[in-house]
């Protein structure tokens, strides 16, 4: 079975793949604080059930990408392939710098890549950041666009002043607030689906033609009741997807995970 591990700033997810079936899914906090030891046992408790031979793994928390890549070799004795943009992706990243790239933005842009060939993609990924990840008609990575999250929305009002409430993610009943919490609410969940109304428009103009928008991350769902324009497609699993594809063209060739551990 192939594990996919997307570290993220706020959670780690690990999808379980046997062949083509998505099987399973578990999510733990991304803890810098916790050691390579921690991180085994957590492995074995959740993983026990499954027999783990393959893994690829995807990461935007620098702390993590060695104790757990370590973790994960220790606990089901393989070698991961690590996601950088030196491995075979599949894709052209023509963005000014690739290396800045996150590693679930190319995952993200890999997966549509493989399903919408020679049509614009523009993947909106709603996470602890709000991400646009753009790929053309021709297949190439051109770059995207990042926003805070809904959640770091909320989190910031609340510490950056002095009598905002504290605020839990729910639906906006009206525009127009009457009391602090509806406004707020009003502000970034009604506030943010405009801005992915605006930015979509906006990306398409830059690209040239229509593009096909494909929603994932936790709060996709929510924010797609104040859209003008519908996802295309709404995909939880999409990053997880790409990882999969990532590690189909990079499990054969030895040096691929030797040349990417020279990264970390």
């Amino acid at each position: 079975m192939l594990l996919t591990t997307d570290i993220g700033n706020t959670n780690i997810t690990l999808g379980i793949f046997d062949g083509i079936n998505y099987i399973n899914e578990f999510r733990i906090p991304s803890d810098k604080d916790l050691s390579m030891s921690e991180y085994e046992v957590i492995l074995k408790s959740l993983l026990k059930e499954y027999e783990i031979d393959s893994c690829v793994i995807a990461s935007v928390v620098e702390e993590l990408n060695i104790k757990f890549r370590h973790a994960v070799e220790n606990v089901f004795n393989i070698k991961s392939v690590f996601v950088t943009c030196d491995i075979n992706l599949g894709i052209k990243i023509i963005a000014d710098n690739p290396y800045e790239v996150g590693a679930d933005r190319i995952a993200n842009a890999v997966a549509v890549a493989e399903k919408y060939k020679n049509k614009a993609v523009i993947v909106i990924d709603f996470g602890t950041a709000t991400t646009f990840d753009i790929v053309n008609s021709r297949g190439e990575f051109c770059g995207g666009i990042i926003a805070p999250g809904l959640k770091t929305q909320l989190k910031s009002l609340n510490s950056s002043t002095s009598k905002l409430p504290k605020t839990e993610i729910s639906i906006s009943q009206n525009a127009i607030g009457h009391n602090t919490t509806e406004a707020i609410l009003s502000g970034v969940i009604r506030g943010s689906a405009c801005m992915v109304d605006g930015l979509i428009e906006q990306c398409e103009k830059e690209l040239g033609e229509p593009a096909i928008i494909v929603a994932t991350g936790g709060y996709c769902g929510l924010i797609s009741n104040y859209l003008k324009r519908n996802f295309t497609s709404i995909n939880p699993i999409l990053t997880l997807e790409g990882l999969k594809k990532i590690y189909e063209m990079n499990s054969k060739p030895s040096k691929v995970t030797e040349n990417s551990s020279q990264k970390l």
